[in-house]
């Protein structure tokens, strides 16, 4: 990956009204939320300002966070996603222990094609329950994803991959919009046969009660074929500061730049921010109106729900006309 990227850190600024000296108190009390392998050394380094970095030292792993602790804790069964699309006419409930073996068995899928802790996974995926999957898969093994909104081309995407280097990418068959499908593959092809840095493989998520695409030889494995031939793989204890993922800047002034937000201090606060800020508690339900490929998409339809233990409501469509108003509202 070229080292072009913004770096994009929970700073000092995040504890609003907490004084100087007390930033580093209330950030180690912030801090005890998360499970962590390794305990931190430091609760805070602000000696690179704007670069802050937290709880140095501490290791940790955000899907041992958002899944594995809630299912050891007895909480298998507790439904994580429900995935409401009425455009397709479906309404689905993932539960933590699903989440759980899926993203298990991808990460072992992910490791077998190579993938390892700092290396690149991309996605262009839809908004569906595998694209959270795929997620904590990938941050699973410590690598790091960097999620493409479904709204792009295939010059955008060529450009993000070519700048992210990913070793794999994931992706579904196609998304959905009110009046027409998304041929997400089609696009996946078209952006590859110009892009510079070619991925190793390219997992395919079908929808098959949407519509199914054609898999290139040697290179796209399908998702069921991806799992089925995998071993679970374990979570990958990383550095707090250790990237979580990369989020690219539109590029509507210039090329796109790589947003890069890290792990402790990124999953600290939002974790604390469910609680605290919004006022979630373990049996309360949550909807986000997001897109997975916008930083509200991974902050808190995925990470902040998840390692909060509550339930994540994903909603595809138009939250204004789909089907049309009244029947969103209610």
């Amino acid at each position: 990956m070229r080292t072009s990227e913004t770096r994009c850190h929970w700073t000092t600024s995040s504890c609003t009204g907490v004084p100087s000296k007390n930033r580093k108190k209330f950030g180690g009390e912030v801090g005890k939320i998360l499970h962590w392998d390794t305990p931190w050394t430091k609760v805070m380094d602000n000696s690179d300002e704007p670069f802050t970095k937290w709880y140095v030292g501490g290791e940790l792993n955000a899907c041992y966070n958002a899944v594995d602790r809630h299912v050891l804790a007895g909480k298998g069964n507790k439904v994580a996603l429900i995935h409401d699309s009425p455009l397709s006419n479906t309404v689905r409930k993932v539960t933590y222990g699903e989440l759980h073996e899926k993203a298990s068995l991808l990460a072992g899928a992910l490791a077998r094609y190579g993938v390892k802790a700092g290396d690149r996974v991309v996605l262009y995926m839809p908004l569906i329950p595998e694209t959270i999957i795929a997620m904590l898969a990938t941050v699973r093994l410590g690598a790091i994803h960097s999620v493409v909104f479904g709204g792009y081309a295939a010059r955008e995407l060529s450009t993000r991959i070519d700048h992210a280097s990913p070793k794999v990418i994931i992706a579904a068959s196609c998304g959905l919009e009110p009046t027409k499908i998304i041929k997400y593959k089609t696009i996946l092809d078209e952006a590859l046969a110009s892009c510079v840095e070619k991925p190793r493989k390219c997992i395919i998520f079908q929808r098959k009660n949407v519509e199914v695409c054609d898999l290139v030889p040697e290179l796209d494995i399908d998702w069921d074929d991806a799992l089925r031939n995998a071993d679970p793989h374990p979570c990958v204890p990383v550095e707090s500061n250790h990237p979580l993922y990369i989020l690219y800047t539109s590029g509507t002034t210039g090329q796109p730049k790589g947003v890069v937000r890290t792990t402790g201090g990124h999953l600290a606060a939002l974790t604390w921010t469910m609680k605290t800020v919004y006022n979630m508690s373990d049996d309360d339900v949550w909807w986000t109106a997001s897109d997975m490929g916008w930083v509200v998409g991974h902050s808190y339809m995925c990470y902040g729900p998840l390692c909060s233990g509550i339930t994540s409501v994903m909603y595809e469509g138009k939250p204004d006309r789909t089907p049309h108003l009244d029947s969103t509202l209610g």
